[in-house]
């Protein structure tokens, strides 16, 4: 059963910045493991130190052109409760981090068409619009990329040329805005998205790049018809799932959100609720619960 909505006496962080950290520097030799491909363990013995600067200076600028569609923070004709929501998710979010870690959020759904790939955009622009927050976007549903439109940007390189040793970090990772914000593109489609996926590459780029970003948000594909989003829900710090109002079934529903249990499920969001059918309006289960703490 989807959770309650949230009240309108819960305190929203309002384009607030949080209290940034000093400049980090990554020494990727620290993150190694040995069950990591000889290949990438040569590339990060070359890097020798990564820094976000280093990312930001190198990284593609393609010149994106965002989709005032799928975009709430920049379409005129998005209601401003939508926006609000936003806020009050990532307000939420920063609430959880206060007691466990947590930089690395997987966004999912039960089903296709729930609007899991528009709550992550959107996720991730309202925490770019913190001053000074560092945040990456990562399209990890390789059987249909779909955030590279939102930002008018190429699809590949991607993640897809990463985990398959076609490209680099930095060959895939894109910029285009005064924020901090930062992209993958899924890439190419393989035709073996479950195994690249489990082969310890894309495992490797979160360890090797996630610390230099405050947040790292992964788009997946739904979890009832295939098995990537619990893998990729092993190498986050938390999953948020999408349900639609008026369209997902209550057992689908249940049954994506007791498979993601064990996978620090942090909460639901509902889709298309109520007045906000247009864009979504957005509810928590235990990120309500860990506001009211």
């Amino acid at each position: 059963m989807p959770p309650p909505p949230l009240g309108a006496d819960v305190q929203t962080q309002v384009d607030e910045p949080p209290a940034t950290p000093q400049q980090q520097i990554l020494d990727p030799l620290s993150h190694g493991e040995s069950s990591l491909h000889s290949d990438i363990d040569a590339k990060i013995r070359a890097a020798e130190f990564l820094r976000f600067d280093d990312i930001w200076t190198n990284c593609a600028n393609p010149g994106w052109r965002l989709d005032l569609e799928r975009n709430v923070f920049i379409d005129p004709a998005a209601p401003g409760a939508v926006r609000e929501q936003f806020r009050t998710l990532r307000s939420r979010l920063y609430q959880v981090r206060d007691k466990q870690p947590l930089r690395s959020i997987l966004v999912t759904s039960s089903l296709p068409g729930e609007g899991k790939t528009f709550v992550a955009n959107n996720l991730a622009h309202a925490l770019a619009r913190q001053q000074n927050c560092r945040v990456l976007l990562i399209d990890a549903d390789l059987r249909r990329p779909d955030l590279h439109p939102a930002f008018g940007a190429p699809s590949s390189p991607g993640l897809a040329e990463y985990l398959t040793g076609e490209a680099t970090e930095l060959a895939i990772i894109q910029r285009g805005l005064p924020e901090y914000l930062c992209f993958i593109p899924g890439g190419n489609k393989p035709e073996n998205p479950a195994e690249l996926l489990a082969n310890g590459r894309l495992k490797s780029l979160l360890q090797t790049i996630g610390p230099v970003f405050d947040w790292v948000i992964l788009d997946s594909p739904p979890t009832l018809p295939v098995s990537d989003a619990l893998m990729l829900a092993e190498v986050c710090d938390g999953v948020l799932t999408v349900i639609r109002a008026a369209q997902t079934g209550f057992d689908s529903a249940q049954k994506s959100c007791q498979q993601l249990r064990d996978k620090n499920l942090l909460g639901v969001a509902l889709n298309c609720a109520e007045d906000g059918a247009a864009y979504g309006t957005y509810y928590s289960d235990e990120l309500k619960a860990g506001a009211a703490d």
